[in-house]
């Protein structure tokens, strides 16, 4: 039986990695592109757990045997069909203990070669950890602006002409706002975030800077490390400004007309809208948005939110940033990505030193 380490996990091209851990624990943190074909449901890992806790270590095992035993010809199966172009087979669990053995030794008997992940997926939480603080690139730009001037898109589009990128609110699965994961489901653990933060981080490797929104230090349930704010803090800051007839049309599209018929949608804004009522004290303003939501109204809803909630929060942010803004106009959030593209390769044309880190 071959094992393979994290280490060397990095090193392969394109592995099938197998994660045979029940569902919960695949929710609660996995390894990028892993897919989780489980070998106990979440209740029988549960009954495991407490026979052998009561009876003991051989009880249990029997227990386990008992689970498994008619499963094996749909778990090979299901292994198989998860390959495809003859990628490597990586098989793990939790810290690399007897489920991923016997996972990989009923693999072996079936005639499919793969590899047992040394240490499982806590081997691998622990790896990404040590390696996260030290994979910045020296400089980061950093992409500012009020609610619904199209942040998101322009980091999708550059990211799409091969600019260097870290969407993280795509790895929060959060956004900002009373919207915030509209869309989105729940949103991303720490454990999650942190995954799709280092797979991130190794897609950019090399790069001497990287483009980031001006995100708060807590995203969602995901926390950035201190690293990445240090970054962001010293990074070269680019304010991109839209009329706010646009940014409504934004927020509108992106936020209501795909879901606004969804019968979860309008129980979640009204739990939105309910904690920002508790934050103001303008009785007008409160009496406005309350009358929106009862008449489902979310366009003037997001007009009010923009002017009188949003917008006057956000500039003071900014203060807490080094060094100058460079202003990008722009009638929308394809315009603004020309423009805030213009502006980075002016940078690395004629101020590559910046990239650097000389200046």
């Amino acid at each position: 039986m071959k094992e393979i380490t994290v280490e060397e996990l990095q090193t392969l091209k394109n592995p099938a990695i197998i994660d045979i851990r029940s569902p919960i624990e695949f929710k609660d943190g996995s390894i990028p592109e892993a897919i989780n074909i489980p070998l106990f449901t979440d209740k029988e890992r549960e009954e495991i757990g407490t026979i052998y806790k009561h009876e003991g270590q051989a009880a249990a095992k029997w227990r386990a045997m008992e689970f498994v035993s008619h499963k094996i010809p749909s778990l090979l199966n299901q292994i198989k069909e998860a390959m495809s172009n003859g990628e490597e087979l990586v098989i793990h669990c939790w810290r690399g203990g007897m489920r991923s053995k016997a996972v990989v030794t009923f693999l072996e008997f079936a005639g499919i070669y793969a590899m047992r992940l040394t240490g499982g997926y806590k081997a691998y939480r622990q790896y990404i950890l040590q390696q996260i603080p030290a994979m910045f690139p020296e400089r980061a730009v950093v992409l500012h602006g009020l609610t619904g001037v199209g942040k998101t898109e322009v980091l999708k589009n550059l990211k799409s002409l091969g600019y260097p990128i870290l969407d993280l609110e795509e790895m929060a699965a959060h956004r900002g706002s009373i919207f915030g994961t509209i869309g989105l489901g729940e949103g991303n653990n720490q454990k999650i975030f942190d995954s799709l933060l280092y797979k991130g981080l190794s897609e950019i490797k090399g790069s001497a800077y990287f483009v980031m929104e001006a995100e708060s230090k807590r995203i969602g349930k995901a926390v950035q490390p201190e690293e990445l704010m240090d970054r962001k803090m010293k990074g070269i800051n680019i304010y991109i400004h839209t009329p706010i007839e646009q940014r409504v049309k934004q927020l509108v599209n992106e936020y209501v007309l795909p879901y606004q018929n969804e019968p979860w949608y309008h129980d979640q804004i009204s739990i939105g809208i309910e904690k920002i009522l508790r934050r103001i004290k303008d009785n007008e303003m409160k009496k406005a948005l309350l009358q929106t939501l009862e008449n489902k109204d979310y366009q003037e809803m997001i007009g009010i939110l923009l002017e009188h909630y949003y917008d006057p929060r956000y500039d003071h942010a900014t203060l807490e940033y080094d060094g100058r803004f460079i202003d990008v106009y722009a009638e929308d959030s394809n315009d603004a990505s020309m423009k805030v593209m213009g502006e980075i390769d002016n940078l690395i044309v004629k101020k590559k030193e910046v990239f650097e880190g000389k200046i």
